[in-house]
């Protein structure tokens, strides 16, 4: 391809790949792989400039071989990863797919009732957990299924009630160290194990609950609450990013769903990959 033939095709061509490239490194980004993505880019630009470029041939033919064993490594590298990605893009496409949303039953104004009580009675389950010290983790499941975790604990399919959440994560219940999740306004499943943020470097005074709510937050578009046992505060986490210390309002305006992202909430902590 000269310049002079360079057409709207191949610069829509150049565009399309820049974005999904763009999208696969901010993704990455989020589950502390960016680095390696970077890595393998650096490869790929080393066999390119080796083999086509310079044509050095025996450089050429042993990037060449590593390029063709490369592919089944990358799957394997980066099968989580993938897999994440993959289900996001279907969750995204039924968002818009899902024909029966146009035809909900109910009103405006029912379901904004509906969701004004449903927000109050997790924020006072919070608060008063965060008042008495008591450690909770809690999963809110948006677009992505959550089914998976949710079979790693006990099902309970009960409404959102805050005692019921008080209950739950109470010192001596053998369901307060895993994580609760709620899916669709029903407290889904308690005791369930959520996946470890793995590369990310929390301060010290964050715990194995903020990782294990970091990680969930990587591994899908899930909100997380998480409220510290030992300070009494309340943390949330939503893809890849923490707000620490927040407050009534923050926590409401993060449970509601005109939230868009964190920077609406608080300050974002630093987490190193």
């Amino acid at each position: 391809m000269s310049w002079l033939s360079f057409s709207f095709i191949d610069f829509l061509d150049i565009v399309i790949f820049g974005t999904v490239l763009y999208l696969i490194y901010t993704s990455l980004r989020r589950s502390g792989s960016g680095n390696l993505l970077l890595g393998i880019v650096a490869l790929v630009l080393l066999w390119v400039v080796a083999s086509i470029l310079l044509d050095m041939k025996m450089m050429g033919k042993v990037m060449s071989a590593v390029m063709n064993a490369g592919l089944l490594a990358l799957v394997v590298i980066f099968q989580d990863d993938i897999r994440r990605f993959l289900n996001a893009l279907g969750s995204g496409g039924n968002r818009w797919l899902s024909v029966g949303r146009l035809f909900r039953a109910r009103s405006k104004k029912s379901s904004d009732l509906e969701e004004a009580s449903y927000i109050a009675m997790i924020t006072f389950a919070c608060v008063s957990m965060a008042r008495k010290k008591v450690g909770a983790l809690i999963v809110l499941e948006e677009r992505i299924s959550l089914e998976s975790y949710m079979h790693t604990g006990e099902i309970i399919n009960a409404d959102v009630n805050s005692r019921l959440i008080e209950n739950i994560f109470f010192k001596n219940s053998p369901l307060h160290d895993g994580a609760l999740i709620i899916s669709h306004h029903k407290l889904k499943a308690a005791g369930c194990i959520l996946p470890v943020a793995q590369g990310q470097e929390l301060p010290k005074e964050m715990g194995l609950r903020h990782r294990s709510g970091l990680g969930m937050s990587q591994q899908s578009d899930a909100k997380v609450i998480i409220v510290s046992e030992e300070r009494g505060e309340i943390s949330l986490a939503y893809r890849g990013e923490l707000v620490a210390d927040v407050d009534v309002d923050q926590l409401q305006a993060f449970l509601s769903s005109s939230f868009k992202d964190m920077s609406s909430v608080g300050k974002i902590v630093n987490v190193k990959p």
